[in-house]
């Protein structure tokens, strides 16, 4: 029944509910009063005729000044200690106004002790019916009170620190999470409580969790390293619990923790890599004050690079994407940052250019309007399979894109000209990786010519979390969806990388070339692509099911190696390394191609691509590139599917092949 009531007052407009309190402040007027004399006189007090009007004339003060200082437009349930310095304030004032005028009209008959008693009475009647009025009305109170919440799941915070005590603040609000203990690991905080909650050590989490039937961890740990958060990660695994987090300092230096701020464990928290602080001076090398254009600037890389390279104060950013709407895109979030963050860059200083790398006339048309002095080229297709099945447009794009890009630095004076590789490019068994080490070969022969004055660098790194075609959202997805979490093969290992601390390494990679480099990032520890899936699971609050444990709740499928994919990435062709200045950047010595040889191959690789010749790609890949192993046939789609299908095709590829024959021998002559 009491609970029946409580809920019906909720359901009140708010008009109303403002009177409930108006009138119940109004008792507590008079009751304030009549106990005071009572108190005072140590009888039960009957007001005389002529005292009674004191009586009548305390709420015309009282209900006017507390409406002057807002005590009825503060929601009950959220009210805090402001509100309570706002209560204390106005019972003073109209304590000091009721009893001016009570002595100044001379009534016989009232004490003087009367105000203080009557002050104290009113003072602890209004603010204690309010924090009452908040315990009964706040959904649940940690483990002491479950009131109309008992479908809410029980959590436990891991942190007992203000990160901690601003989240079970938070969950105290909430009918979907109950916080019934803090667990630390700071011996002197363990048997205390905090916010109302013991605070215990990690060894009585299996007691908690079969004693009060916890379903989540929250970790409240935002100024924790990612190495201290891994391993806290780690001990949590093997618990039939859902883990979840706060983010870190930086996200929530305001000092509001909401509910809507805990999320998944992130993949950084499971890697545990800590960030090494970058180098000021190669951040800025080749950005503070120059004109700087990114290509691909829409994608993964290429717009964290944008946001990285906007904060270290280039004169000018040119964006150069030919995704119409993910240049659209990024050029809106960049002048958005730079409007919040009262920086010197606007319309005028970021400047989107839609337009293709492989448009030479274009590029050197933006490179020479603009003065580009440092371009990083990351336009590039990179999806394994995909290329794998379109592998001229890889030819055309990751190729041909790198050599127009460059020819247009070199012509325009660009200044430096920093390539994205990637680890594929390692003994490739695909064509994406293929290409990608060819495009690092024509940098390396282009470095050799005389004359030139571009620098060129090129970075070589894994997989980034968060990237197109990462593994990690699909897995959060599969794990939401109930399953099954699909991995390739269980002996499958890759490298990763957050893409912020990858850009950042880019960036100061870059500084570092002298012409030719190739560096390589220190990627950490390969990570099995089946033990993250397991992991993952685990931390969801759920159990793998497999041939041991079948009534487990998520099931592990393995999908085969795709199309050009291979079970493990490499880093470097050789294994001479020579380290930088930065600890997670190292320089690779590997065997390059004179520029003649290179130029040979581009005018074959021109022919074949214009006349879609995925085979004769595949035996120019093989000739050009050292260790390409390629893992699958040919899969090129058209070649596969379209010629018997498309009428005239062997017609048309006799005239365009005299026709292109011709132009290349003319070329070469």
């Amino acid at each position: 029944m009491f609970q029946s009531l409580l809920k019906d007052f909720l359901d009140l407009s708010r008009t109303r509910k403002r009177l409930v309190v108006a009138g119940a402040d109004l008792v507590i007027v008079f009751v304030s009063i009549w106990a005071a004399f009572s108190l005072r006189l140590d009888v039960f007090y009957v007001p005389s005729t002529a005292q009674l009007w004191i009586f009548l004339v305390a709420p015309l003060i009282a209900i006017p000044v507390f409406i002057r200082f807002g005590l009825y437009r503060a929601i009950i349930r959220y009210i805090g200690f402001q509100a309570l310095w706002t209560v204390f304030r106005a019972v003073m004032l109209y304590a000091l106004i009721w009893s001016s005028l009570v002595l100044l009209s001379g009534v016989s008959g009232v004490p003087r002790s009367v105000y203080i008693i009557n002050l104290i009475l009113v003072m602890l009647l209004v603010g204690g019916s309010r924090m009452a009025a908040r315990w009964i009305f706040t959904p649940h109170q940690g483990n002491r009170d479950r009131r109309f919440t008992d479908n809410a799941n029980n959590v436990v915070i891991y942190g007992a620190g203000s990160a901690g005590f601003q989240l079970a603040s938070a969950l105290s609000y909430s009918s979907d999470q109950r916080a019934v203990a803090f667990i630390d690991d700071a011996l002197s905080l363990h048997n205390q409580q905090l916010n109302g909650l013991k605070i215990h050590p990690f060894s009585h989490l299996s007691h908690l969790i079969e004693k009060l039937n916890v379903k989540e961890v929250l970790l409240a740990l935002p100024s924790a390293s990612r190495s201290r958060r891994r391993e806290i990660i780690a001990m949590l695994e093997p618990y039939p619990v859902h883990v979840r987090t706060l983010p870190g300092l930086s996200a929530i230096a305001n000092g509001e923790v909401k509910i809507e701020d805990i999320s998944e464990v992130s993949i950084e928290d499971l890697l545990g890599r800590d960030v090494v602080p970058p180098n000021k001076e190669l951040l800025g090398a080749n950005i503070t004050g120059k004109v700087v254009m990114v290509t691909g600037a829409g994608g993964s890389i290429g717009s964290e690079l944008c946001r990285q390279i906007v904060q270290l104060s280039p004169a000018r950013l040119i964006l150069l994407e030919q995704h119409e709407y993910a240049l659209y895109a990024m050029e809106n979030e960049l002048l958005n940052w730079a409007k919040m963050t009262g920086s010197v860059l606007n319309e005028d200083s970021i400047l989107p250019v839609l337009a293709s790398v492989t448009d030479l006339d274009r590029l050197e048309l933006v490179c020479h309007g603009f003065g580009v002095q440092t371009i990083y080229h990351t336009a590039a297709y990179k999806h394994v399979p995909m290329v794998e099945r379109n592998p001229v447009e890889a030819i055309d794009n990751n190729i041909f894109g790198t050599l127009r890009a460059a020819q247009a630095a070199i012509n325009c004076g660009v200044e430096a000209f920093v390539l994205i590789s990637t680890d594929k490019a390692v003994r490739p068994t695909n064509t994406m990786g293929a290409s990608k080490r060819f495009a690092e070969l024509i940098l390396q022969g282009l470095a050799g010519l005389e004359g030139k004055t571009t620098r060129f660098t090129m970075v070589r790194f894994g997989n980034v979390l968060g990237s197109s075609g990462s593994v990690v959202p699909l897995f959060r997805e599969q794990i939401r969806n109930g399953g099954p979490v699909t991995v390739t093969d269980p002996k499958m290992i890759r490298y990763f990388m957050t893409i912020p601390e990858a850009s950042q390494l880019v960036i100061q990679a870059g500084a570092m070339g002298t012409g030719g480099d190739v560096f390589v990032l220190d990627m950490g520890e390969p990570i099995r692509i089946m033990d993250m899936a397991r992991r993952m699971i685990r931390l969801s609050g759920l159990d793998v099911r497999d041939e041991e444990h079948p009534d487990g709740d998520i099931e592990i499928q393995f999908t085969g190696l795709r199309p050009g994919e291979k079970l493990y990435e490499e880093l470097l062709i050789g294994d001479n390394p020579t380290p930088t200045e930065h600890a997670l950047i190292m320089r690779a010595e590997e065997e390059i191609l004179p520029w003649e040889e290179i130029e040979k191959l581009l005018q074959q690789f021109e022919l074949a691509a214009k006349m879609n010749d995925a085979n004769r790609v595949r035996e120019l890949l093989l000739s050009a590139v050292s260790g390409f192993s390629p893992q699958c046939d040919v899969e090129d789609v058209v070649t596969k599917f379209g010629k018997d299908k498309i009428p005239g095709m062997e017609i048309l590829n006799f005239h365009k092949v005299t026709s292109l024959k011709s132009e290349v021998e003319s070329q070469m002559l």
